[in-house]
């Protein structure tokens, strides 16, 4: 998949299950719902990235 911008996330498609690991995949749906929430887009690049490792930790 590659490296995803963070300001991208919210606009992926869900996986139809959660995996529940430590660390969720970024095509979680809880990570993507988080993700959403924030709205990534006034935020700057150190925020943004700060907020989804905040998304993806379990």
């Amino acid at each position: 998949m590659g490296k995803t911008s963070p300001a991208k996330v919210a606009q992926l498609k869900p996986k139809k299950k959660c995996c529940k690991k430590s660390t969720r995949c970024l095509r979680c749906p809880v990570v993507i719902h988080r993700m959403k929430k924030i709205d990534c887009d006034h935020l700057s690049k150190k925020q943004a990235n700060k907020a989804l490792k905040k998304a993806r930790a379990a």
